[in-house]
C-alpha cells in the first residue's frame, strides 16, 4: 500500500521539531501578538462607542446664610449650598449683597428651605402661610435659586384624594403664577414628622397624578426619612428618579435595642432612632447612589446636618467647631463614593 504523500511544513516552522525551546519562544510571540491585537481591537471598539455624560453631582451643606459659614463651605471644599433665609428680615439691599457674596464664592444654591402647612385647616394660619411662601419664591427670583424645598401641606382627618386636590388647587391658584415669573420650583422632601402627605411613593404617585406632572413640582429627595419610615429608599429613588430635582444627605440610625422592646409607638415615648451624618446609619448608600450615577444626575446634594453627636449647630448665626466637624466628616465618607466636580 502506498505511503499517504507527506505535508511540506511551512517556512516558519522549519527545523523547529526537534528544538522544543524555540518552539516555546515562537508560540508565546504569536501568544502576545494575539493578545496585543485583541486589546487593541477592543479600545478601537470602546473608542467608537458614544458615552453617555459622566455623572457630575454637586456636593455641599443645608444651612444658614453668614459670611462664615459662605467661607467654611468654600474652604472645605463643597460646591453647593441649600440655604435657610428669611424674606420678612430682608431688604433689597441685603439680598443684593447676599447674591453678590454667593457669585464671588462661585457656590451653587440648589433651594431655598421653606417648611409650613399651605393648606392649614384655620383659614388665618394658612393665608400666612401662603404670603410668606409666596415671599420665599419673590426671594429665590432675585437671588437665581431654581427651587424652594419643604412639605407639601396636610389636612388630618380628610382623605388622601381631598387632601391632594386641595394641594392642587392652592398651589395652582396662589403659587404658579410666581414659580412661572420666578422660574422656580417647589419640591417636597419625605419628612413624615411635618405637614405633609409627600412621605413616600403612595403620596408621590397621587400628588403628580393631581398636577399632571407639572413642571412646577418635584421632589427634594432625603433617603434618611424613607428608612425612618421602613421604606426602601433605594427602590423609592429608581421609581421617581425622574422627579428627583435637589437631594438630602442625611442618614437615620435605628436604635434597635430599644425598639425589640418598645416597638414603633412606645407608650412612654422613648426615641427609637436618630438621624445621623452620612455613613452613621442604616441607609444604603452605594446603592442610592448608583440610582443617581445611572440617571446622571447633576444637581446638588447638600448635607442635612441634624445628628446630635454634632451639637450645637449655630452660635451667633455661624457653625460651632463641632459642627464644622460633622460636616467635615461627613464629607470625607461621601468622598469616597461622590465623583469631585472638576472645572
Amino acid at each position: 500500500m502506498p505511503s499517504a504523500p507527506r505535508l511540506a511544513k511551512p517556512p516558519h516552522m522549519s527545523g523547529l521539531r526537534h528544538d522544543p525551546a524555540t518552539l516555546y519562544r515562537h508560540l508565546v510571540t504569536i501568544t502576545r501578538r494575539s493578545v496585543l491585537a485583541a486589546v487593541s481591537a477592543a479600545a478601537a471598539a470602546r473608542a467608537q462607542t458614544p458615552r453617555g455624560p459622566s455623572w457630575k453631582p454637586k456636593l455641599g451643606v443645608l444651612c444658614n446664610f453668614s459670611d462664615a459659614n459662605l467661607a467654611f463651605v468654600k474652604a472645605e471644599g463643597f460646591t453647593s449650598m441649600q440655604l435657610r433665609l428669611d424674606p420678612n428680615k430682608l431688604d433689597d439691599a441685603a439680598i443684593g449683597t447676599i447674591k453678590e457674596k454667593i457669585q464671588h464664592s462661585g457656590i451653587y444654591v440648589s433651594s431655598l428651605a421653606v417648611d409650613g402647612n399651605h393648606i392649614d385647616p384655620d383659614p388665618a394660619a394658612r393665608e400666612r402661610q401662603n404670603q410668606y411662601t409666596l415671599k420665599c419664591l419673590d426671594l429665590c427670583g432675585k437671588l437665581g435659586i431654581p427651587n424652594i424645598g419643604g412639605q407639601s401641606g396636610t389636612i388630618k382627618g380628610r382623605s388622601l384624594q381631598e387632601q391632594v386636590d386641595e394641594i392642587v388647587r392652592v398651589y395652582t391658584e396662589k403659587y404658579f403664577p410666581s414659580c412661572q415669573k420666578n422660574k422656580v420650583r417647589i419640591l417636597w422632601e419625605p419628612y413624615a414628622g411635618g405637614p405633609n402627605i409627600g412621605t413616600g411613593p403612595v403620596g408621590w404617585e397621587a400628588l403628580f397624578k393631581g398636577f399632571h406632572d407639572s413642571p412646577y413640582v418635584g421632589l427634594q429627595f432625603d433617603p434618611s426619612h424613607l428608612v425612618w419610615q421602613f421604606m426602601d429608599p433605594v427602590q423609592a429613588a429608581r421609581d421617581f428618579v425622574d422627579k428627583i430635582y435637589d437631594v438630602h444627605l442625611k442618614d437615620t440610625e435605628i436604635l434597635w435595642h430599644i425598639l425589640r422592646r418598645t416597638g414603633i409607638q412606645p407608650p412612654n415615648n422613648q426615641r427609637w432612632w436618630r438621624f445621623r451624618i452620612p455613613g452613621e446609619g442604616s441607609v444604603d448608600w452605594k446603592g442610592f447612589f448608583s440610582v443617581l450615577a445611572e440617571a446622571h444626575y447633576s444637581g446638588a446634594m447638600n448635607i442635612e446636618n441634624e445628628d446630635p453627636f454634632y451639637e450645637p449647630s449655630y452660635e451667633q448665626g455661624n457653625f460651632t467647631e463641632q459642627f464644622k466637624r460633622g460636616f467635615h466628616t461627613a464629607h470625607e465618607f461621601l468622598k469616597t463614593m461622590v465623583p469631585p466636580v472638576t472645572a
